[in-house]
């Protein structure tokens, strides 16, 4: 890429200057000229390859930013940098243009104004030579920056892996199949052709994956999305199918590909040529491929959103596995790994309950750093005071809202407790609450009923309700949540028309709110016995299962 961009470095002699001075006398003319003149039709990429394949293309002619395509008895016109220009200027015959059509133009110019005839001339010379560039650098360059796929093989096993049991019970099949596979095909048991990881970062998704394919004993071919956005058009789209067809010759194998919200983004209004061809790409290779074909597409991404819609339909991702910040039980099980070759006299339970929030790279960090301070002071033996000397230091770039104080978790603690039990009581699913995290179950409903939709906004509201109630004050943790509510009251009133008059206000919005609020109210003080019960439980094990939940309620009332 180095080599590339020296080719375009800029040389102000004095012909460009006077080319640059021209341009700002005549661009305003010569666009108007250009764009009344044009009329050529504007071809997509997927047109002019539909073009390109059914050999309805006689000639291609340069001009400028376009590339004119000559069919039997019409012209087009697309982009320069739209289509994959070394297949296109190989199959069929080139034609810079001389700009003919324009002449009678200039020479009207050039009697008006004299001396911009020469400057006119100056600017078409250079724009060929910059095409020939163009041309020469694009015909080079992905040869000299393009690596070859290759496959790697992973010493990590999930012994390596602390806690996250629930993702450990979920790949258990996934790697079953890897290392027999004969045993699912003679049942005619179709696995998943990908898995999407699901979680924020550091929570060690790229590790899991390694750890499967180290427990399967297959080869990994690990890719970053970002790595298939190239800037030359066709390069991502035959990078996906080399990877493709590699892990096929060599399956049973696990193709990895981390960050895929970079490759896989929503086709939208923001379109990209080149993103678009290798997204494609990766869809059509996910559907050639058969389920019984041995290789499994392990995508990981905190941004599932914004991933394109077709990426998540079935036959695809089929399986979402959702990984959250690790809990107290998991934090002592990944201290517990991370301390198992340091001499230690370390308090583990003390530290997990100190590093609430901390994903999994940020307790190796703080390990590490812990372990750095005892040297400096000359002991031999981790302490637990090493690990509180240098929490702050570790926590410089996070969140602070993500490591509470003793009262911030208490705060919190009644904040989710009655989320857990307002949802557990008007009977929404979910599978765990904890202090740092809410994981409902997600249900695709097409059919969603008002009752079912006034149900999720209390539950949203039950935080800061039940905060308020026992603090008689207001705390900002409730922002997300309180923009969740809002946002369904207005699809409630305006998108679904579920109110009692088809002419709606923001009075009614503001009604609905103020009568879920009331109901939420007066629900808490009647469960306030069991909203002390869950609050102290998620204080000790710091996240409720719904079963959990239940039960408390159960015994309560």
């Amino acid at each position: 890429m180095k080599a590339t961009r020296q080719k375009f470095k800029p040389v102000l002699n004095s012909k460009n200057i006077k080319i640059i001075i021209g341009l700002l006398v005549v661009l305003v003319l010569l666009l108007s000229f250009a764009i009344l003149r044009d009329t050529d039709p504007l071809l997509t990429h997927k047109q002019a390859n539909a073009l390109f394949k059914q050999n309805k293309i006689q000639k291609l002619i340069v001009d400028g930013d376009y590339i004119r395509i000559q069919t039997g008895t019409k012209r087009y016109k697309i982009y320069k940098d739209a289509i994959n220009k070394d297949a296109f200027f190989t199959k069929y015959p080139v034609e810079v243009i001389e700009d003919n059509t324009y002449m009678y133009d200039i020479f009207s110019l050039l009697i008006l104004f004299g001396t911009l005839g020469f400057l006119y001339s100056l600017i078409k010379q250079n724009r060929v030579q910059q095409l020939k560039q163009i041309r020469a650098s694009q015909k080079n360059a992905p040869e000299t920056t393009y690596e070859p796929v290759q496959a790697l093989t992973s010493h990590i096993t999930f012994q390596d892996v602390a806690g996250i049991k629930d993702v450990k019970e979920e790949l258990e099949e996934i790697i079953d199949f890897l290392k027999d596979p004969q045993k699912y095909r003679d049942l005619d048991i179709r696995l998943p052709k990908g898995v999407l990881l699901v979680g924020p970062p550091g929570v060690g998704k790229t590790l899991i994956s390694k750890a499967v394919a180290g427990e399967a004993k297959v080869p990994f071919f690990y890719q970053s999305g970002a790595s298939f956005v190239h800037i030359y058009v066709g390069m991502g789209a035959k990078r996906v199918s080399e990877l493709f067809k590699k892990a096929k010759q060599m399956a049973p194998s696990i193709i990895f590909i981390d960050e895929i919200d970079a490759v896989g983004k929503s086709r939208g209004e923001f379109r990209n040529d080149e993103r678009e061809a290798t997204l494609n790409q990766l869809l059509t290779e996910m559907d050639g491929f058969e389920e019984s074909s041995g290789v499994i597409v392990i995508g990981a991404t905190n941004k599932i959103d914004v991933l394109d819609e077709a990426l998540l339909r079935a036959g695809r991702f089929d399986r979402r596995i959702h990984i959250s910040l690790p809990d107290l039980a998991d934090r002592v099980k990944t201290l517990e790994l991370y301390l198992a070759q340091k001499p230690n006299s370390v308090d583990i339970v003390h530290v997990a309950r100190m590093t609430v929030g901390f994903n999994s790279a940020a307790l190796d960090t703080l390990t590490n750093e812990a372990a750095i301070f005892a040297m400096r002071e000359g002991r031999k033996e981790v302490e637990t005071s090493d690990f509180e000397a240098v929490k702050e230091k570790v926590l410089l770039g996070k969140r602070k809202i993500l490591s509470f104080t003793e009262k911030e978790r208490e705060i919190q603690a009644v904040y989710q407790g009655a989320k857990a039990v307002i949802a557990t009581w008007l009977d929404i699913d979910f599978e765990k609450i904890g202090i740092v995290n809410t994981l409902l179950v997600t249900q695709e409903h097409e059919i969603l009923s008002r009752s079912q939709l006034i149900n999720k906004i209390k539950f949203y509201l039950s935080g800061s309700i039940a905060t308020k109630l026992h603090y008689s004050e207001q705390f900002t943790n409730a922002n997300q949540d309180i923009q969740q509510a809002k946002e369904l009251v207005r699809k409630v009133i305006y998108e679904y028309a579920m109110s009692e008059n088809f002419i709606v206000t923001p009075q009614q919005e503001e009604a609905l709110l103020r009568e879920s609020v009331s109901e939420v109210t007066a629900l808490l003080k009647t469960l306030e016995k069991g909203l002390n019960e869950i609050s102290n439980y998620l204080l000790t094990h710091e996240n409720i299962t719904h079963d959990a939940c239940k039960e408390i309620l159960r015994e309560l009332f």
